[in-house]
């Protein structure tokens, strides 16, 4: 009887996890999250600001340390770790469901259900985005050996007209793609989740990586989406982080209420 039912919990728990969601939920996901966006405005474009400040910075520093050849690297791995800097929007997203007035402090000084265990997920995305730095770094080294990083200018023609520049970009791409698919697997619902919920980070994460797999029509259509809005920022050096960034966090919590 035990084990029937047992059986029985783990049959609705994974029906639970299956939304049947058409591949263009994640249009819908993205017009409500326009919608939050232009909702007391204000909050999400400062937000955006201090995102694309950081951004800035950050890719200014690249420069002036001369680690100009991890820039790429550095740039893929925003990817990794923006589900957790987009939590303030989730939480704007939110405050307009329970009918709160929004608020830049209440984004940037966010109370999660969970407490430590959502900082918790983030180090472990953090960790992921160092393993995929060093990954790119070793990538390079496979391809060309010791030789000096030839710099920005440079490098673009060596990957597009050298054997060993297309070598890198194959599977250079194909190890990204695998450590982005793992770290979108694990924290797009999972940084919401734990903000919403008070659990712990490993279920989180587990139920992120399942809900991902039971929905991959609009899953990957929303990944695609993700990405091209990403490359679209990268298309205008970054200022585009001031807008698509809080339209893509809270597009997100849409997409976590889809399937909850």
């Amino acid at each position: 009887m035990a084990t029937m039912q047992k059986a029985e919990n783990s049959s609705n728990a994974a029906a639970s996890r299956r939304r049947n969601l058409p591949a263009t939920a994640a249009f819908g996901w993205l017009a409500m999250g326009w919608r939050d966006l232009w909702r007391a405005p204000l909050p999400s474009l400062a937000y955006g600001l201090i995102v694309f400040a950081i951004s800035l910075a950050i890719v200014w520093g690249l420069f002036r340390l001369q680690l100009d050849y991890i820039l790429f690297p550095t740039l893929a791995g925003f990817m990794v770790v923006g589900p957790l800097i987009a939590i303030g929007l989730y939480q704007k997203s939110r405050d307009i469901e329970d009918g709160r007035l929004p608020s830049l402090a209440r984004m940037i000084l966010v109370r999660a259900q969970s407490g430590a265990q959502v900082w918790f997920t983030g180090a472990i995305l953090g960790l992921l985005m160092l393993a995929w730095m060093r990954a790119a770094v070793i990538i390079y080294a496979l391809f060309f050996g010791l030789r000096p990083f030839p710099g920005l200018n440079e490098i673009v023609h060596i990957l597009l007209t050298t054997p060993e520049g297309w070598g890198m970009l194959v599977v250079g791409t194909a190890t990204g793609g695998l450590f982005a698919a793992f770290s979108f697997a694990i924290s797009t619902f999972a940084i919401p989740m734990l903000l919403a919920q008070d659990t712990d980070a490993f279920t989180a994460m587990g139920t992120s990586i399942s809900l991902v797999w039971n929905n991959l029509g609009p899953m990957l259509v929303w990944g695609v989406v993700v990405l091209a809005l990403f490359a679209l920022s990268l298309a205008t050096g970054l200022l585009g982080l001031i807008v698509i960034f809080p339209l893509l966090g809270h597009a997100t919590w849409h997409s976590y209420r889809a399937m909850g």
